[in-house]
């Protein structure tokens, strides 16, 4: 007979999840009563309990009954008598079988039954061997909050803990199951990402419960940081597929958000069999917008290209990594390709002797550019603001006129010219000082306080120019595809389209490592500098911004000290301008470990080293306990998940990615 105090608790929780655990244990009541085994989902008593572990006791009968209980999933542990304390129940999760109290009993029956060859066991002795003992992970509990009783809380401990016999373990039944899963995901922008898997095993008993739908709420992602782990081909770009088309669904009405997503294979902007012949692109073509390299013929795309004067430090770096590619290793290419170029914003730190040769290794290759027929705009050049002197800027070198008299007598057999004064006469200029290094090279004016004019990097880059032997320059030519002259308006015209709240898809399915990082680094830093802007001048808003990158420890070195990059400052500063990510590679231990400190949400696949998984948990403790689940399964898409709503890691077998033919916004709310 239910007493008062029972009966408050039951109107106090009205309309709060946890009500489905007391229809759950009075359902389990009527059946106990009934003694109709096969329908009840108690599981067994308690062994041994502790704050962080418990064993408990059970019997083949009662495994039977709920369909099985493989390593990794739920049961639940409630009291027996739970007097006139609010409803709550304290979450576990199997982790392996332990030996009982009568193992060594019962294996020596075992012996001595299998030894003499019985058929079969009396009814007595099934009756004894049927029992064991499971190993379990305490992961919290779950229970009506005390502030507001029609509110769902879980905290990652447990209140108390008192003698064993005073507890029963249940499986949980389907409503519960997704309470557990679902009952703490934020409400606003929820859509479904799979369904609950404790197994890898797809074969069920009777009584298991499956196709619990795994919810997250859109909310957790914006940004934050989201990691994707697992061996290649395992479901990882699937999962992505979901978040992006996920996030368009939950933005569809106020464009909140704008994701930029460095697509390096091509498969986020072109339909392809593996989507049904579509794409994330093609699904949501007025909100999104594809940049490619190369353009293909059906994906509508604007041309994205390189300015290869005004990034000299990293275009010369793309331009080495193409001429090895091409199989260009004459000494005096590779020469050219090993030079260090200076950042452009850096030279105005150095001291003059370092910024006037900087400078001036900048001209030269400008030089080189010009001669292979690299067109430019000389008025952008101007404004980068190239200058090392009041003399030695833009154009114009500078040498003392005592060497350029020298070079124009020997080489020209005249007087030199005026300085140059734009690409055309730089370029007349060097070329001339190249031969005459070359065929003078012990004049005296080739020197200067005892220190040669030219450095090992100068010389190599005249020597490219203007070379005894090879086509020079002209071995460039291969690469103007990749080239504009006006290139750098895409930057602008990229953060127009995030902050419209627009999908962004840069198309690098052709594109080598160099330039991919090049584009990477470039908008990376465009859009943390905006987003920055935004923040101090208080404007920024609802406004997110959603990267997702790829290949992910090409950026992202587990040895790197740069504490002041972008992407470190991704890891420590990017929620506080609203800039989230999802990065995948294959394994944990590739990434810095700052950026895994500061990762919210996780997606992990099969990885076949214990020294990752381990790596994976010491990083994220939530992962202690399913490492050896993560080693063994394989299968496509079964993921192990752990979002800022679940504090607990959720088996998820997500599923598969259909472009849809219309953003539906999905807002579900738990039953």
């Amino acid at each position: 007979m239910a007493t008062l105090g029972s009966l408050l608790n039951t109107a106090a929780t009205h309309g709060n999840p946890i009500d489905a655990l007391r229809t759950f244990l009075q359902r389990e009541e009527q059946v106990e009563q009934a003694r109709r085994t096969q329908d009840m989902r108690f599981v067994g008593y308690v062994l041994e309990l502790g704050y962080d572990t418990a064993k408990i006791i059970t019997s083949d009968p009662y495994k039977l009954a709920v369909g099985g209980i493989p390593r990794g999933s739920f049961l639940i542990m409630t009291p027996v008598n739970a007097g006139n304390t609010p409803p709550h129940f304290t979450l576990l999760r199997v982790t392996g079988v332990s030996p009982t109290p009568l193992s060594n009993q019962v294996q020596q029956t075992y012996f001595e039954l299998h030894k003499k060859s019985m058929p079969e066991l009396d009814v007595w002795t099934q009756s004894e061997l049927q029992w064991g003992a499971l190993e379990c992970d305490v992961l919290g509990m779950f229970y009506a909050s005390p502030r507001d009783m029609r509110r769902l809380d879980y905290s990652g401990d447990v209140n108390n803990v008192v003698s064993a016999h005073r507890y029963k373990v249940f499986a949980p039944d389907e409503a519960l199951l997704r309470l557990v899963v679902n009952g703490m995901v934020k409400i606003e922008d929820r859509v479904t990402i799979g369904a609950l898997r404790t197994m890898e095993c797809g074969l069920f008993s009777d009584g298991g419960v499956t196709n619990i739908p795994v919810e997250i709420s859109m909310v957790d992602f914006k940004g934050c940081r989201t990691a994707m782990f697992g061996k290649t081909r395992l479901g990882k770009s699937n999962v992505v597929k979901l978040l992006a088309q996920g996030m368009l669904n939950a933005t569809a009405g106020d464009s909140s958000v704008g994701q930029l997503i460095f697509d390096i294979n091509g498969e986020y902007a072109n339909d392809n069999p593996q989507d049904g012949n579509r794409s994330l692109r093609s699904a949501n073509e007025a909100r999104c917008q594809v940049y490619a390299l190369t353009a293909r013929p059906n994906t509508p795309s604007r041309s994205l290209r390189l300015n290869f004067y005004e990034q000299p430090a990293a275009c010369l770096e793309v331009l080495a990594q193409m001429l090895e590619q091409d199989n260009q290793k004459s000494n005096y290419i590779r020469a050219f390709a090993s030079v260090s170029l200076p950042e452009l914003g850096d030279i105005a730190g150095m001291n003059d002797s370092e910024r006037s040769r900087a400078v001036r290794k900048v001209q030269m290759y400008w030089a080189v550019l010009n001669k292979a027929g690299f067109a430019a705009d000389e008025a952008r050049l101007r404004q980068l603001g190239l200058v090392a002197t009041q003399h030695i800027r833009h154009f114009d070198c500078h040498f003392n006129a005592q060497l350029r008299a020298a070079a124009y007598t020997t080489i020209r057999q005249g007087q030199p010219p005026g300085n140059p004064t734009n690409l055309d006469e730089l370029q007349a200029e060097l070329e001339a000082i190249a031969r005459f290094r070359r065929e003078s090279p012990n004049d005296p004016n080739l020197a200067s306080g005892g220190r040669p004019v030219f450095d090992p990097d100068a010389t190599a880059m005249l020597e490219f120019l203007s070379p005894s032997t090879g086509s020079g320059p002209a071995v460039l030519r291969a690469y103007l595809g990749y080239h504009a002259a006006n290139a750098g308006n895409f930057q602008a015209e990229i953060l127009q389209l995030l902050d419209q709240g627009r999908t962004v898809i840069l198309d690098l399915g052709n594109a080598t490592d160099a330039i991919r990082r090049y584009f990477s680094n470039m908008l990376s830093t465009a859009v943390f500098r905006a987003q920055e802007v935004k923040f101090v001048s208080n404007t920024l808003g609802n406004r997110y911004v959603q990267l997702y990158f790829e290949e992910a420890h090409n950026l992202f070195p587990p040895d790197s000290k740069d504490l002041t990059g972008v992407y470190a400052r991704f890891a420590k500063e990017g929620a506080k301008f609203h800039i989230g990510m999802v990065y995948s590679t294959q394994s944990p231990s590739t990434i810095n470990r700052e950026l895994l400190a500061q990762t919210e949400n996780f997606f992990v696949g099969h990885l076949s080293s214990q020294d990752e998984t381990k790596a994976l948990s010491r990083v994220q403790v939530a992962f202690a306990g399913s490492e050896e689940d993560i080693l063994r399964a394989k299968t496509p898409g079964y993921m192990r998940m752990l979002t800022l709503s679940h504090r607990f890691v959720v088996p998820t077998q997500a599923r598969l990615f259909e472009a849809p033919a219309a953003p539906v916004v999905t807002a579900t709310a738990m039953p």
